[in-house]
């Protein structure tokens, strides 16, 4: 028999909020973390707005000789780290240090620390390039710098799906507890991509919104008038662990995580297939992880990323799914409020969902004004609704066709 993996701790720092609490209430008030971009000069750019995280102070959390150590994408993820680590009550020690083991997904790693050390050997040569440069732009160095942080020193890797990295993140190390290669794994994903020349790739293929003139109505997945999704940054983290571990040290358990699918559309290096079969069969194979049937599943956290081809694409897929059943079952996307936070929005959407599970409400699609005839679903509009779901779904997909689908379940013994 498998065992069953829990989830004892949550961590985020994301667009709307610096810690789970935060971004919740954020997300409750209908709150979008969109704003013009700071962290370069976007004025020649057709997007100028972002959905940058706000007010944080890596010196301030690790100290000014640390912090210049770590890219940004490695000190989102360490900070998520540290507050779901507080948050599982959990302690790596001696005892158990060789079964924790860390999966950190990133789509594109520390692109920002390359760009500004290829800015520095253009304007002062080679030999001024930083010795750190390797160690802080490599994917892995988050993971690799949370093991020496924590102490933890059981499989430790990282992964990259493109914009499904953080959801395969998540399931493939409840994999691990699964075939017992770990009791513990500090699983998740981090992303710090809003730089100059991510926007001026995604700007050309059009991938972007533009609605400069009023960035906070930007990302509005599913709805008729959207025009492309918002770049974001954060990360989520969550402490998943064995039941048989969290049992036995008293853990507080906050929900369980029951079903993982992932396939390929192998159709189209950026496009989802429009039929959405891909998807479809990511969805099934959660399902049937989980142990459930089709209509137990009671919310659906959707990749929704506010392009026209991705919502078309994944309504199609939930109706190819679950027949009927699609329009009983409520849809929301968050990247309507977060953006999309690429390798880390499906990490900060796993966080959601247990949060779902833990809260009893359904977080809501802002921005949604003018239905789709080709997006026929319920997406909670606007509003965050009063639910008892016992059994939710995140989907993400990405670039190169990935798709990953995961199932976590109320707890019950």
């Amino acid at each position: 028999m498998r065992k069953r993996v829990v989830v004892t701790g949550l961590g985020c720092i994301s667009p709307v909020g610096n810690n789970v609490k935060d971004t919740w209430e954020a997300l409750l008030a209908g709150k979008s973390g969109m704003a013009p971009i700071t962290h370069f000069d976007a004025s020649a750019h057709k997007t100028k707005f972002a959905a940058e995280v706000k007010g944080f102070d890596p010196a301030a959390q690790f100290g000014a000789r640390d912090a210049r150590k770590m890219d940004h994408f490695t000190q989102f993820a360490t900070v998520a780290t540290l507050e779901a680590l507080a948050h599982s009550g959990l302690r790596i020690d001696d005892s158990n240090r060789d079964r924790v083991g860390i999966l950190i997904g990133s789509g594109i790693g520390g692109i920002s620390t390359l760009i500004e050390q290829y800015d520095v050997m253009r304007q002062r040569g080679p030999d001024r390039v930083s010795p750190f440069l390797i160690p802080m732009m490599i994917s892995d160095s988050a993971a690799g710098n949370l093991a020496i942080r924590v102490g933890a020193r059981g499989p430790n890797m990282s992964l990259a799906t493109a914009c499904a990295s953080g959801t395969n993140a998540l399931g493939e190390a409840a994999e691990m507890i699964r075939r017992g290669a770990a009791d513990v794994m500090i699983a998740g994903a981090a992303e710090a991509a809003i730089t100059a020349i991510s926007m001026a790739g995604m700007n050309v293929m059009t991938a972007l919104s533009t609605r400069n003139d009023d960035p906070t109505k930007a990302s509005r997945p599913f709805d008729k008038d959207r025009d492309g999704f918002v770049m974001g940054e954060g990360a989520g983290i969550m402490i998943l662990e064995s039941l048989e571990h969290a049992q036995a040290r008293g853990a507080n358990i906050l929900c369980e995580f029951t079903g993982y699918g992932t396939t390929d559309d192998a159709h189209h290096i950026s496009a989802p297939a429009e039929n959405g079969a891909g998807a479809t069969m990511s969805m099934r194979l959660a399902v049937e992880n989980a142990g459930l049937k089709l209509d137990e599943i009671h919310y659906i956290n959707a990749h929704g990323t506010s392009t026209n081809l991705n919502d078309k694409s994944e309504t199609a897929a939930i109706k190819n799914l679950f027949g009927a059943h699609a329009y009983k079952v409520p849809v929301s996307s968050t990247k309507s409020m977060t953006g999309h936070l690429l390798g880390a929005s499906g990490a900060l959407e796993g966080v959601i969902c247990a949060m779902v599970l833990m809260n009893n409400v359904l977080p809501p699609t802002i921005n949604y004004e003018t239905p789709d005839p080709d997006c026929d679903l319920d997406y909670v509009p606007n509003q965050p609704r009063k639910a008892e779901p016992r059994n939710v779904m995140s989907n993400s997909f990405g670039f190169g066709g990935h798709n990953a689908t995961l199932v976590l379940n109320r707890f019950k013994q």
